[in-house]
């Protein structure tokens, strides 16, 4: 199936958990895919998702390097129909010990940067007159605050607010933005979160408290793949999805309904 055939789509955070799963699904239904990250390593990345993938070094928090990031997506496959934004970080600590630092990177990257890169991408999909679909990665923390993690919840919060502002604003010129709400996903870093909360929590094992909440917490009875999540941004990129916008959709098998 090649429903992305000659789009172009540009994924943030896109060298590794649920933002290279994304990327290989787009890949495999015909998109060309910029990947882009922080990390060097975005470049082997892009090297394993084959010929119509390409990386970009870019730092979400710098509003040069995301005008450079877009510009690279039109110089090399003329323009951005798709922008999914996932780059995103996480820190946990209580309350009394939970840094500045750590609030504002936070912030900076998890919704600063999901803005610059909608801003961005608004901007290249108006002036092609094509429409165009934005897709924020947000969080089960945008529904459900977590403890120890203010910050990262204050930051997924944004992203859904932000989504339903900018859906509103942009919804006469066929581009919707939608969110994702992924829940406990087998990354990276969720190996950070089951690391450091259970020593919180409880003193767990390695992977003991992730498995004890997918247990008696999700439905489902099982953490969840980044293909899951790849498959909800491909449905709301999608032609079938030309009359959702402004929603925010869970992806995390029950653990929380709305």
């Amino acid at each position: 199936m090649d429903r992305f055939a000659g789009k172009s789509v540009v994924i943030t955070g896109g060298n590794k958990g649920i933002g290279y799963s994304i990327a290989e699904r787009f890949v495999s239904e015909g998109a060309n895919v910029v990947i882009a990250s922080v990390e060097d390593q975005v470049m082997e990345a892009a090297t394993k998702l084959g010929p119509n993938t390409r990386s970009f070094v870019c730092d979400v928090t710098d509003k040069e390097q995301v005008a450079a990031l877009y510009e690279f997506a039109k110089s090399e496959f003329g323009g951005t129909d798709v922008s999914v934004q996932n780059a995103g970080i996480i820190t946990i600590a209580k309350v009394e010990d939970l840094t500045e630092q750590d609030w504002d990177a936070t912030m900076e990257v998890n919704t600063k940067g999901v803005f610059l890169c909608c801003q961005e991408a608004i901007r290249h999909m108006r002036a092609s007159g094509n429409g165009g679909r934005l897709i924020n990665t947000a969080s089960g923390q945008a529904r459900d605050g977590f403890i120890y993690t203010p910050h990262y919840a204050a930051s997924k919060f944004g992203v859904m607010g932000l989504t339903q502002s900018l859906a509103k604003e942009v919804a006469l010129e066929a581009i919707t933005v939608n969110a994702i709400c992924p829940g406990i996903i087998r990354t990276d870093m969720w190996d950070y979160n089951d690391r450091i909360w259970g020593k919180m929590l409880g003193n767990f094992g390695p992977g003991e408290l992730m498995e004890n909440w997918v247990q008696n917490n999700i439905p489902m009875k099982r953490a969840g793949e980044g293909s899951d999540v790849a498959g909800l941004v491909a449905f709301l990129a999608s032609k079938d999805a030309t009359y959702i916008t402004g929603q925010t959709i869970n992806v995390d098998g029950g653990l929380i309904m709305s």
